[in-house]
């Protein structure tokens, strides 16, 4: 796949082909008008139908300065953010939703919910956060993994974060994704760059068999992990340089401004989930367009119980 309009489209196709009903996405504070227009695209598109929990009166101003039409919509009323987030997760628990999507809310209260073993959604297992990203710069769809969640992964934790990675692919038809572990370059030094030991590692890991279904490499610099010409120049010897699916940052604040910069600086659209969680669960930013977040919700139908 080439592009986030391909992933709307597959997901579409899987519904259909599927015989089932599209999946319920309960919302979590659906006073968003960005969220609202998302939801009733997707609806409009067979992707899904959105119970909005949030407070009823904000929900109806954000349709009317979204001009979106929400009366096909359930909407169940709560007030405090927080007790939306609770809601929308405990919805998974109860088999009234399928998939649960953050709206206006703060990550953190949101994250509660959802990490909170009692609501059905936490399997005692790392979740982490993948953005897919259509850049008009690259030849492919990139896989961006961890800016969000996990702080400063170390070596087992990086392990998850590229498996939650790789199913997500496989999921959108790559048989063998290329994993790039992103340092600032190839040379390994375990005492001032403890990543590019890491990466090391779990290179040797995965020729080893410990990370199977994808090609891992590092660590390698961006521009050797996305250019041929810059391996081509440096003289790079790696099965991913140049044509990486998945990017690993080394820590949150690596893929967090590479997002960014991506997103802001350089024309991208993407889509992200957290995964590693019983469900998909959509998580975008709160300034995230509806495009994105219409995105997401596909691509969380791809990479759930719809997926062929």
């Amino acid at each position: 796949m080439k592009t986030i309009q391909e992933i709307i489209e597959k997901a579409r196709e899987t519904v259909q082909r599927s015989g089932k009903k599209p999946p319920r996405i309960a919302i979590a504070c659906a006073q968003d008008a960005a969220v609202l227009k998302a939801a009733a695209d997707a609806r409009n598109l067979g992707l899904g139908e959105a119970v909005l929990v949030g407070d009823r009166e904000k929900i109806a101003a954000a349709a009317r300065k979204g001009a979106v039409d929400i009366s096909a919509f359930e909407i169940i009323q709560e007030e405090e953010k927080a007790a939306a987030a609770f809601t929308a997760v405990s919805m998974i628990r109860e088999g009234t939703a399928d998939l649960v999507m953050k709206g206006l809310v703060e990550s953190a209260d949101f994250l509660r919910a959802v990490l909170r073993k009692d609501m059905g959604l936490n399997q005692g297992t790392l979740i982490s956060h993948v953005s897919v990203i259509e850049s008009p710069c690259y030849h492919k769809l990139l896989f961006l993994t961890d800016g969000a969640l996990n702080i400063a992964p170390g070596v087992e934790e990086k392990q998850r974060i590229i498996e939650n990675a790789v199913a997500l692919a496989h999921s959108l038809d790559i048989a063998v994704p290329k994993v790039a572990l992103l340092a600032a370059l190839e040379m390994v030094n375990p005492v001032r760059m403890p990543c590019t030991a890491d990466a090391a590692i779990l290179t040797q890991m995965n020729r080893r068999g410990a990370i199977p279904g994808c090609i891992v490499d590092g660590p390698l610099a961006l521009d050797n992990a996305v250019s041929p010409g810059s391996v081509a120049v440096k003289g790079i010897d790696s099965p991913v340089g140049g044509d990486a699916d998945i990017l690993i940052a080394p820590a949150i604040e690596a893929g967090n401004i590479l997002y960014k910069a991506l997103m802001n600086l350089g024309r991208a659209k993407s889509a992200g989930l957290i995964l590693g969680t019983r469900v998909p669960v959509i998580l975008t930013s709160r300034a995230d367009s509806a495009e994105t977040k219409q995105a997401s919700i596909a691509l969380a139908v791809l990479a759930g119980e719809y997926r062929d």
